[in-house]
């Protein structure tokens, strides 16, 4: 029995061959991160209003406030406020004048306002939010997106989350779109003739309908399928990740971030339960009971004006009253007690949304809304590192493809205030 010979040391390893047993990598990915996703679409129920109502008894209506998307989208506008990068160092000016005008164009051809605050919106709900920036051989530029965050999977190194070595992104195209290649992931196009056929062969017989697709990304390799099919497999065009994943609020040691609904559940559940028993206090006493005591039986018992009950002898009737004793009070009190609950969890206070019962000054103000300012301060430091990695990325894929060199460039994020600054007085 011969024994195989000695690696020699620094010698890189042979590659892995390939097995019959070897699992495809959709059927890897149906198995993956199924607590997360569980926990995006139980985030997002809570966001469409399809949670938090209390439970129906009967015919009974329940009351469903939708606190949950109006503290995300007040969080995302305070955050996302007028933003632009800019070029901060660079070997020449010329270099910073020409890195200046690719992120001017690439914003400007993105609509990338309008999808930041869109993207931070899905982030705050989700708790993970996603760009991915690739070049358009058709359209000549770069683009950028935001994938959903549900269909991306990420493999890190062991002792640094940040470091990632692999990104795959899966999704559904329309069968006919992949049959001819409209809808094709981009990297197709480039460093020649895009390649359709084996992925459209596996749209095959899927002519009505949807296919899905999985894109993986290591630094050096691209492989893409369609219906649990490897369609191809080449060197990664970029020769990095073209995907920037970051979190909402980070947990300690993970890579995946935190909701910003995670903490309102159960205040979002009792506001509605406790605003629903009310409503039904209310709703009673505004069509009250008729209570007869010592009475056998009873026939056109009617409440309304100036109606007339006959009851025999020690008999009595009479209204039952659901707002004596301040019953109603308690409930109200409790309800803004839950309320307070809400804003201290969601850091956004009462003000935020406009509450001016009383006359506060401009200090007043900024110290009340000091919280919710502390909140951005917090996530604009992680929004700013991904759009600078963003920035970044964009200058790679778009200098590989103009022939220019970026690679001195160095970016920052300048954002407007949270809130409104007084104007200097004139004169």
């Amino acid at each position: 029995m011969t024994s195989a010979p000695a690696r020699a040391p620094g010698a890189p390893r042979a590659p892995r061959a390939a097995t019959a047993q070897e699992v495809p990598l959709p059927s890897v990915l149906a198995q993956r991160d199924t607590d997360r996703l569980r926990r995006y679409r139980e985030y997002l129920d809570y966001y469409e209003g399809r949670r938090g109502a209390p439970p129906r008894r009967g015919r009974e209506r329940a009351l469903v406030f939708n606190y949950a998307r109006s503290i995300v989208e007040k969080g995302a506008s305070y955050l996302v406020t007028d933003h632009r990068p800019e070029v901060t160092a660079a070997d020449s000016d010329a270099v910073a004048a020409e890195a200046e005008r690719v992120l001017a164009e690439t914003w400007d051809a993105n609509d990338l306002a309008r999808l930041d605050i869109e993207t931070e919106v899905d982030t705050a709900v989700l708790g993970d939010g996603a760009y991915k920036v690739t070049w358009s051989q058709e359209e000549q530029r770069v683009v950028v997106s935001a994938p959903d965050v549900q269909g991306l999977h990420a493999w890190w190194a062991g002792d640094d989350v940040r470091r990632l070595w692999r990104v795959a992104a899966r999704y559904t195209l329309d069968a006919d779109a992949l049959m001819d290649g409209a809808a094709m992931p981009s990297v197709h196009s480039v460093q020649g003739a895009p390649i359709y056929g084996r992925a459209s062969s596996a749209a095959a017989g899927q002519s009505a309908g949807e296919v899905e697709v999985v894109e993986a990304w290591t630094p050096d390799r691209f492989e893409l399928w369609a219906q649990g099919e490897r369609v191809e497999a080449r060197a990664n065009p970029y020769g990095v990740i073209p995907f920037i994943v970051y979190p909402n609020l980070p947990r300690p040691k993970q890579f995946w971030g935190m909701s910003d609904i995670e903490p309102l559940r159960e205040p979002l559940e009792e506001l509605n339960r406790a605003f629903t028993q009310l409503s039904r206090i209310l709703e009673l006493s505004g069509n009250p009971i008729a209570v007869l005591e010592n009475v056998e039986e009873a026939r056109d018992i009617a409440v309304q004006p100036g109606a007339v009950w006959e009851v025999p002898e020690q008999a009595r009737a009479y209204l039952l009253d659901l707002l004596q004793g301040g019953g109603v009070r308690l409930h109200v009190e409790y309800v803004d007690l839950v309320y307070r609950a809400l804003h201290d969890l969601s850091e956004v206070p009462r003000i935020a949304f406009g509450d001016g019962r009383f006359d506060r000054s401009g200090i007043a103000l900024q110290v009340e809304l000091d919280p919710l300012l502390r909140r951005v301060e917090r996530k604009r430091l992680i929004r700013t590192a991904a759009l600078r990695r963003r920035d970044r990325l964009v200058l790679a894929v778009a200098g590989q493809h103009l022939g220019r060199d970026f690679r001195s460039v160095e970016t920052a994020v300048r954002w407007a205030s949270a809130i409104p600054e007084a104007a200097p007085p004139t004169g």
